[in-house]
């Protein structure tokens, strides 16, 4: 293994992934994981959360 290879963990499993090029599901290890991740986004299982500074007029523009 080359001393550059980036060695990740899989957000999914936590599987130890190489991070290259020839991994069609990086930063995944595997299809499953990936698709598991976009079924939890497609579900809205994750969110960012918002905050309004000011609020907008019913014109769109800030006030």
């Amino acid at each position: 293994m080359n001393t550059n290879t980036k060695i990740v963990p899989c957000p999914t499993c936590g599987q130890s992934v190489v991070w290259d090029t020839k991994n069609p599901y990086r930063p995944f290890c595997s299809e499953r994981c990936k698709l598991i991740d976009l079924g939890a986004w497609a579900s809205e299982d994750y969110n960012l959360p918002a905050q309004e500074d000011e609020p907008f007029s019913e014109t769109g523009q800030q006030h």
